[in-house]
């Protein structure tokens, strides 16, 4: 929940601040490339297709980091701490580029900003991806709302819909901190990013020696 809320306040971010694309979601870029096309918009096209280009690069190298599920992974494997601590730098570069372009912040600093959001958010996501658990994302959640509302339909106990309600619930408040902080306080905007995964980093680290029990 909490790497979801990062989601959707550097969604918002990116947005509102740098350009008018996203920072992890990425078939919303593609239909922005895709207008951008059929618009003849230059600027568009450059935002989106960078945004995308960066995001692929972050989920490789997050790949890379974090590995593949492993039988004997604890709770929390290292490999995903390894990985959200260099999503963790990424985080810091955006804030230091942040806060000196902050009065006067040209489309070369917004671009180069979005590129580095985008490339963290990947990172983030391939990092999720080690736990080995289907359907579990903190980036991408047009999978996590489907299967919401199949379980809504098919009346699946509240314990089983609370996961999905929740994941959901933190994207659209970290998307609507994300927006009020743009808007106000635009100089707090990297540590809705940086304290949340901090907080994440912290958290986890009794968790990487804990194992789950054996099936029996």
């Amino acid at each position: 929940m909490v790497l979801t809320f990062v989601t959707g306040s550097a969604d918002a971010t990116g947005f509102l601040a740098l350009g008018g694309a996203f920072s992890s979601v990425m078939t919303g870029n593609m239909v922005l490339l895709g207008l951008s096309a059929g618009t003849a918009t230059a600027t568009l096209a450059i935002t989106s297709g960078s945004a995308i280009g960066s995001y692929i690069v972050g989920v490789l190298i997050g790949a890379h980091v974090a590995g593949t599920p492993q039988p004997e992974d604890p709770v929390w494997p290292r490999p995903v701490t390894r990985a959200l601590t260099l999503e963790l730098g990424a985080i810091v570069c955006f804030l230091i580029i942040w806060e000196l372009t902050l009065t006067d912040r040209t489309h070369q600093a917004q671009l180069g900003m979005l590129v580095i959001a985008a490339m963290a958010l990947g990172v983030q996501s391939s990092a999720v991806q080690r736990f080995g658990v289907p359907g579990l994302s903190s980036t991408y959640l047009t999978g996590t709302l489907t299967v919401l509302i199949g379980g809504v339909a098919g009346r699946r106990p509240l314990p089983e819909l609370l996961p999905s309600t929740q994941v959901l619930g933190a994207l659209v408040t970290g998307a609507g901190v994300g927006a009020l902080v743009v808007q106000h306080l635009p100089w707090l905007s990297p540590l809705l990013l940086l304290l949340p995964l901090l907080t994440v980093l912290t958290a986890a680290r009794p968790l990487e020696t804990t194992h789950s029990p054996t099936p029996t």
